[in-house]
């Protein structure tokens, strides 16, 4: 533990921690296997290094996948409160410098978000997905497994992302697309249902 870190009352530091310095850690987190640089802050009931949500598929039905990886949390990062972060199966999460990550967040194994990375509250992104440095993730959007959002890009609030975006592109809707395409379709669905008309 870093010179200058504070810890809130009821956090649970496990085991395989490094906090670096200057840190400010809330009440009741929960961190284990986990590398966290310096300056990084923490908001209450947040949880980093848990295992994600790794299944094998057997005779016996769903086996839960043991989880060998660590989280890597690079400096001067925010972490919401209720957010978990999963470490990763093999590899490691990483949450790029000056990442910030608002309340509510599921962040799944495996999952890399670059540098000055922005995610608003109620975000869920699935394992193995590639945030690019400098993107934007508006309110309670998705992104799926495996998918990669380029570099400066920006998501819409709700959003459904199934593929991969290119660098610097805006996109929304479910399933995401580009964000022009989403809204000239939007005005033409609306366009197809009737005016209702005033009963006399």
């Amino acid at each position: 533990i870093g010179a200058g870190t504070r810890i809130g009352a009821g956090t649970v530091i496990g085991p395989g921690v490094v906090l670096g310095r200057r840190c400010a850690i809330g009440a009741n987190v929960s961190i284990a296997f986990s590398l966290v640089g310096d300056g990084v802050k923490i908001l209450a009931n947040a949880s980093l290094g848990q295992a994600g949500f790794g299944l094998a598929f057997g005779s016996a039905g769903a086996v839960d996948v043991p989880h060998f990886g660590r989280v890597i949390v690079q400096d001067n990062v925010s972490i919401g409160a209720n957010t978990c972060i999963d470490r990763g199966v093999f590899d490691d999460t990483i949450i790029g410098e000056n990442a910030k990550i608002d309340n509510l967040c599921q962040i799944a194994h495996n999952v890399q978000i670059g540098a000055h990375v922005v995610i608003a509250a109620q975000c869920g992104i699935a394992g193995s997905a590639v945030i690019g440095d400098r993107s934007v993730i508006a309110g309670a959007a998705g992104v799926a497994d495996h998918a990669i959002i380029g570099a400066g890009a920006t998501i819409g609030a709700k959003a459904g992302v199934m593929s991969n975006i290119p660098d610097g592109e805006t996109w929304g809707g479910f399933p995401a697309k580009p964000i022009k395409t989403w809204l000239r379709e939007s005005a033409w669905l609306a366009r197809q249902i009737p005016a209702r008309t005033k009963s006399k």
